[in-house]
């Protein structure tokens, strides 16, 4: 490696994107190319930086297997923060495998942690959890020690682990603070504060109050007959129902919570369940059918009572009933909580994310689109969608070049 081709990599390393661009802009050599397309990533321009990495895979010829492997890492964090999460998996598998064959643990540690935060955005904590255990940060430089922690601070999250996800934010922290990189160290502080907004609402007795991540923990944890509106089931104590695929059941389960101790009319019921506007015969009938469904499903936790009015909730046990609901419930609020990392998303990333077909995806956006509470960038299926004039997301950690000579 020459001497402008060490120094861009070692500029990069330190984040100063500028001055490896100086060093390397007017070259058209592999290595070159690379350099090039991770500042242009770490600079916003993508597009750019997918074409200069694509350039530089093949022009360094199937002969130097390791600088590909690199390169395809580099496409993949390009793909992960631009949320392309369709991008095939199975090309950083390979990658990961072939610099981890060569002894560049750095690099294929980078690819781990590359698939862990894929593998948490669209929600398959069990597998990136599994993924993580595979690698150790110990041996990494800061910023791969920072990647690592910010990724178990993710699972934790996900987990309600509040205090584990502190405690992987705060050793994110130190290890970005010695990376020396800014942009590294933002990222960990807006986790960090992410821990301490609101992270949903409490419904009970008619009244409502915001809720930190930590008071959801210990409401769960609880003997509290706990409605949770953000997972769609039933819950109290270890016991769970999920209501995600029953919407009516949900929603008629919600309203009893919402009223208890008291009762809910049938006009009301009908209304929140079936969008009717009076419980006449027909509706009456419908509700009696779903309303033995719900004593059903609840029947491990809770029995539902007809009262001369319409229905009252009855837990088996003497507990609180609540409701957990999102901090806010706009209309597609779950599209908006995706969007509200800051990132700019393709509409197939959303769908995989949400587990939605992409057209139902499309429609929420272009009606959040109409109302002005997101906007889009790019044409066809280059289109990308945020919720403001947010800077692209950096990436975090392109760790393209190998170990520099003399670390």
């Amino acid at each position: 490696m020459d001497s402008l081709i060490t120094a861009a990599a070692r500029a990069l390393a330190a984040g100063d994107v500028l001055g490896a661009l100086n060093r390397v802009a007017l070259r058209g050599d592999a290595p070159a190319l690379a350099l090039r397309g991770i500042a242009m990533a770490r600079l916003g321009d993508f597009a750019l930086a997918k074409d200069l990495l694509d350039r530089a895979g093949r022009a360094f010829g199937a002969k130097e297997a390791v600088a590909r492997a690199r390169c395809v890492v580099a496409q993949a964090e390009i793909a992960l923060v631009s949320r392309d999460l369709g991008w095939p998996a199975n090309e950083l598998d390979n990658a990961r495998a072939t610099l981890a064959a060569h002894g560049d643990e750095a690099n294929a540690a980078h690819a781990g942690h590359l698939q862990a935060r894929r593998l948490l955005l669209i929600g398959q904590l069990g597998d990136a959890e599994r993924t993580l255990a595979g690698l150790d940060p110990a041996p990494l430089p800061p910023a791969g020690r920072a990647a690592h922690a910010l990724v178990v601070a993710g699972l934790a999250v996900r987990r309600l682990h509040t205090q584990a996800a502190r405690a992987a934010l705060a050793e994110a922290g130190r290890a970005a603070r010695d990376a020396g990189i800014p942009a590294l160290a933002a990222e960990v502080d807006s986790a960090s504060r992410a821990l301490d907004a609101p992270a949903a609402r409490l419904i009970a007795r008619g009244t409502e109050k915001p809720l930190l991540l930590e008071e959801v923990e210990a409401l769960l944890a609880s003997n509290a007959f706990v409605v949770d509106a953000c997972r769609n089931a039933v819950r109290q104590a270890s016991k769970s129902v999920p209501l995600a695929s029953r919407p009516v059941l949900f929603a008629l389960a919600r309203a009893l919570a919402e009223a208890w101790p008291a009762d809910v009319t049938r006009d009301t019921l009908v209304a929140r369940a079936f969008r009717g506007k009076q419980a006449d015969e027909s509706y009456r009938a419908r509700l009696r059918v779903e309303m033995g469904r719900l004593r059903n499903v609840l029947k491990p936790l809770a029995g539902v009572t007809a009262t001369h009015q319409g229905f009252v909730l009855a837990p088996h046990q003497t507990a609180e009933v609540v409701v957990l609901a999102r901090p806010t419930e706009d209309e597609h609020g779950e599209v908006l909580a995706f969007l509200a990392d800051g990132e700019s998303w393709s509409s197939s990333g959303l769908a995989l994310a949400l587990g939605a077909s992409q057209r139902t995806v499309q429609r929420a956006l272009e009606s959040l689109a109409a109302n002005g509470k997101v906007q889009w960038v790019g044409q066809a299926r280059a289109r990308r969608w945020m919720t403001g004039l947010a800077v692209p997301g950096f990436t975090t950690t392109l760790l393209l070049p190998a170990s520099l000579p003399g670390e």
